[in-house]
């Protein structure tokens, strides 16, 4: 790699920490210039595990080596209970573990944004980068891209139950959707996923691998960054311990966390750079105040309702069948995502956008698949898209090696708990519509017993968990909690940047992926000052969102 030295303190122009679905579009983008050198650190693995390619076999990487395995803070709405949060721990990181669906948000989300003071980061501002990274395969649109680095397609295997949960939603008003991400996002339908030909590709896939050639490119695995160097009011590199030695790796133009809602807050904090009086608790020294380092966390939630049937579901995935169709053609039930349908609704008439979302399986999901039960069953999960509920992560201790302390405080707001109870109610009236009579048998969860709102409101506090979506933690803004302003630059420091979910001031409804990827294209620009991208006129995208 051009301009790093071989002793055990290196220089190069850019330092991006964490090669996942931010970091990966970070160290492309920012390497595109021959000029400009980029060390992309991943503390995590070679993305090689074949669990990893095949899309229905992604929760066998939960608990693995292949995830950082957090647990949140005992959770008073939620029975006391200690939620498992899976994160990626490899190249792609969380893109390497997710169920793979595309959902950019809602119109509204972005707007907001920018009704807030985020200057171009309205929906129209950054439609232009959706479309940049996107190589959908229904080709190009007012609403998609063609040949970008993330392959979007239509998922190779649907299984039967799932379009008949659309059908019953149908049948209750709610119209059919062929694309949430195009001039509505309310109805229901199939999901589009980051799949091509039927194998998960991630961000590794589609933005770093094809470029590891670059002479002034260089990716490391197993490389644990502790801290960020700052002197005088500037970030000029990183502290990174790999195979047991540690050394510094300086930047000449700065560095870019991109590790994530959890780790580049944490990292911040560790690097004396957050709220005085917490990490002088932590015996942190404070280097540069900014209260609202890893505050304004939120978190999607979803809770399972499931029913058991007689029509052969994922639990045939691994059948020797499958393997075969799956190895041969990359077809059948291996392909997959698990979440195959699902929709976008308003729980009141009077919202201006959705705020429950479907996520529906052919398939037992209850404690992110780790119950099992005999036969056959279907599972519908309303998901909390807005909620109201805001947690935190601080500092366990200055240790590095110590996790962090992860308090989403889910449901603290009554608000949300009321989404996810119409969210129960309205799904079952889906299951008991005509087009599951060939596939609904006996309610299992939370049973067909439990009807008054105390029972239900049992069942959401027993059962319902995190849908991998955290995010806020170093919010995009100019208030006094802001972290990073709207080049996302942190505040009150040169040459260093977040650049993740954690950025987002307020959560986009639906599945963060392609959101974070979308924040790390403009990013780039943003970061090597190169022209922002036009927006789009409202003659190419008028949607009926508005």
């Amino acid at each position: 790699m051009n301009d790093v030295q071989t002793n055990d303190v290196q220089t190069v122009d850019f330092v991006v920490v964490g090669a996942g679905s931010a970091g990966c579009v970070m160290a492309n983008r920012l390497s595109e210039d021959a000029g400009t050198s980029v060390l992309l650190l991943e503390a995590g693995h070679p993305d090689t595990a074949q669990e990893i390619s095949i899309p229905a076999a992604f929760a066998k990487l939960f608990k693995s080596p292949l995830d950082w395995n957090y647990e949140t803070e005992a959770q008073e709405h939620l029975d006391g209970r200690r939620l498992y949060w899976p994160r990626g721990k490899m190249l792609g990181g969380c893109s390497s573990i997710n169920a793979m669906i595309y959902i950019r948000g809602h119109r509204r989300d972005y707007d907001a944004w920018a009704e807030a003071g985020n200057a171009g980061w309205g929906y129209d501002d950054v439609l232009p980068y959706f479309k940049r990274a996107e190589d959908n395969e229904d080709g190009e649109s007012p609403y998609h891209g063609a040949g970008g680095p993330l392959h979007v397609e239509n998922r190779r295997y649907t299984n039967p139950i799932c379009d008949a949960l659309v059908e019953g939603f149908e049948t209750l008003g709610y119209p059919r959707n062929d694309d949430f991400n195009g001039e509505t996002q309310e109805g229901v339908g199939r999901y589009q996923v980051t799949q091509k030909g039927g194998v998960r590709w991630s961000t590794a896939a589609g933005y770093l691998r094809p470029v590891l050639d670059r002479p002034n490119l260089e990716a490391r695995t197993g490389a644990q960054v502790s801290r960020v160097v700052l002197e005088k009011g500037r970030a000029t590199g990183v502290e990174v311990t790999q195979e047991g030695q540690t050394y510094t790796v300086h930047a000449r133009r700065g560095v870019v966390l991109s590790a994530g809602a959890i780790t580049s807050p944490h990292l911040l904090m560790l690097s004396g750079v957050g709220d005085r009086a917490e990490l002088e608790a932590a015996g942190v020294t404070v280097l540069h105040e900014l209260p609202g380092v890893g505050k304004n966390l939120q978190d999607h939630v979803f809770v399972p309702l499931v029913y058991e049937t007689e029509t052969p579901g994922l639990k045939d995935a691994l059948s020797e069948e499958q393997m075969a169709l799956y190895m041969s053609e990359q077809r059948g039930m291996l392909v997959s995502n698990i979440a195959e349908t699902g929709g976008f609704m308003k729980t009141r008439p009077d919202l201006d956008a959705p705020d429950l979302q479907y996520h529906n399986g052919p398939a037992l999901f209850v404690d992110h698949g780790f119950v099992e039960m005999d036969g056959y069953h279907f599972t519908l999960l309303p998901s909390l898209i807005k909620p109201a509920s805001r947690g935190q992560i601080r500092l366990a201790s200055a240790d590095p090696a110590a996790a962090p302390l992860i308090e989403p405080n889910y449901l603290a707001e009554r608000a949300d708990m009321d989404v996810l109870i119409y969210g129960l109610e309205l799904a079952r009236n889906a299951v008991l519509a005509a087009p599951l009579d060939l596939h609904r048998r006996d309610e299992v969860l939370p049973g067909a017993g439990v009807t008054d709102r105390a029972g239900l409101e049992a069942h959401v506090r027993a059962h319902a968990m995190t849908i991998y979506h955290p995010v806020g933690t170093c919010k995009m803004g100019h208030d006094d909690m802001a972290v990073v302003d709207d080049t996302l630059k942190v505040r009150g420091l040169e040459g260093l940047w977040v650049v993740d979910a954690s950025v987002m001031p307020e959560i986009t409804r639906g599945n963060t992926n392609a959101p974070t990827i979308m924040i790390a294209e403009k990013a780039a620009d943003l970061i090597l000052g190169r022209p922002v991208a036009a927006r789009a006129s409202r003659q190419e995208a008028v949607s009926a969102d508005d």
